[in-house]
């Protein structure tokens, strides 16, 4: 990625909060991450409630999936970008598959860094991807973004996440009703990110957005991974997800992405050692 073309992209994610790169993998690359996803999203749950999506799969810890997928989490063109807006090493936060299947109502509108209590306006805690491996359209589900509302206040948009109940399959979601009130507000300012498949959309943790309605007969899969400042806590516990000797096997980066890393003077110490270390035969 060129200096002017990064130069491009960063003056789109201060002007609109989000930029969008079209065609950058290639066929056999978005085959290969098809592979690595097939068994996981025919055997994974449809999701808990109306955030995740009744009519939506989730595969989580994306990046330990297979080669393709740990490579996208590494993308130059993504990587040139995180330069840019995080500090030196940054971290991946989350990683996962997002399969909006035909039927899905429209996700409750979010930001994806509310919780870092920090009060708005403010620079972004984290950044985030999504992969198209599908033609992204208005019928199936593309992501809707409202541009420049990475800069509004807390007054001027409220966090239904904070409402919501992650722990439970069943029951009423309780931010329905404020997410639903805000998107009848905002609806007016609801942008359709439409892209060819193998496109991403990059978009800043502070920025509103929501998956959109499926009203195709066809299912839409994307991928996204996130990236946070490396003093911020990640959303996925990917010591926990990733088994040891398969984080062993992935690149240095995307070890020091998972938070295998050191963040100076000594942030993330394990009994006062690198944590690289405990990847090591013993």
């Amino acid at each position: 990625m060129s200096a002017a073309s990064i130069d491009g992209a960063i003056a789109a994610l201060e002007r609109d909060g989000y930029v969008v790169l079209e065609n950058v993998l290639s066929a056999e690359e978005q085959r290969a991450l098809r592979s690595e996803l097939a068994l996981p999203l025919e055997v994974d749950p449809f999701g808990r409630n109306d955030f995740e999506g009744h009519r939506t799969k989730r595969v989580y810890s994306l990046v330990a999936r297979g080669p393709a997928c740990a490579a996208l989490a590494e993308h130059p063109r993504i990587l040139a970008l995180c330069d840019r807006v995080l500090e030196p090493g940054y971290l991946l936060t989350a990683s996962q598959a997002i399969r909006i299947d035909p039927g899905e109502t429209p996700q409750a509108l979010h930001t994806d860094d509310p919780f870092y209590t920090l009060p708005r306006p403010r620079a972004p805690v984290s950044v985030a991807t999504i992969w198209a491996l599908d033609d992204f359209t208005k019928e199936n589900g593309a992501t809707q973004v409202i541009p420049g509302s990475h800069r509004w206040s807390d007054e001027e948009l409220k966090n239904p996440l904070a409402q919501v109940d992650f722990t439970t399959r069943a029951g009423a979601d309780p931010g329905r009703e404020l997410a639903d009130e805000q998107t009848r507000r905002l609806r007016d300012r609801l942008v359709d990110v439409v892209m060819p498949a193998g496109s991403v959309v990059f978009f800043l943790g502070t920025l509103a957005h929501r998956g959109g309605e499926n009203r195709s007969r066809g299912s839409r899969l994307g991928l996204s991974n996130q990236y946070c400042q490396p003093w911020a806590r990640p959303q996925e516990n990917f010591f926990l997800s990733i088994p040891r000797e398969r984080a062993r096997a992935l690149s240095e980066r995307v070890q020091q992405l998972l938070g295998y890393s050191i963040h100076p003077p000594f942030m993330g110490h394990a009994l006062g050692m690198h944590p690289r270390r405990f990847l090591e035969e013993r």
